[in-house]
């Protein structure tokens, strides 16, 4: 059966944009591009995708319903830099109730994306 996720590809017609929003402001390293499709390694054999697709139009027509989490070690400090850096934040980093934190913003097509510090950080 499943044993891990191994990526999770985000589909826009705003390529660049999104890649420009992936790479230099959230830092993430760019592994590969192929045409329309741009691979980020966020650690060795998981990667997020951005690529462009024929049937995908404008913004997130329902941000709410896929969510990405990315780990952080310090959640206060990359606060702090993505607002430096111009993201504007839905919910600054709270406490969540199982003991970790929890910060949401949106990329350029209005996709959700939280930074996730787990309990033991």
């Amino acid at each position: 059966m499943i044993e891990d996720i191994v990526g999770v590809i985000l589909w826009t017609e705003n390529l660049e944009g999104m890649v420009r929003f992936y790479r230099d402001v959230l830092g993430l390293r760019e592994h590969s591009r192929h045409g329309d499709f741009v691979a980020f390694e966020v650690r060795p054999g998981v990667r997020l995708s951005i690529g462009r697709h024929s049937r995908v139009r404008g913004r997130a027509q329902d941000p709410y319903r896929v969510m990405v989490n990315l780990g952080v070690k310090d959640i206060h400090a990359v606060y702090e830099e993505l607002r430096r850096r111009g993201v504007s934040f839905l919910r600054p980093p709270e406490r969540e109730h199982w003991g970790g934190w929890v910060a949401t913003f949106q990329d350029p097509d209005g996709n959700i994306l939280q930074l996730l510090q787990g309990a033991s950080r």
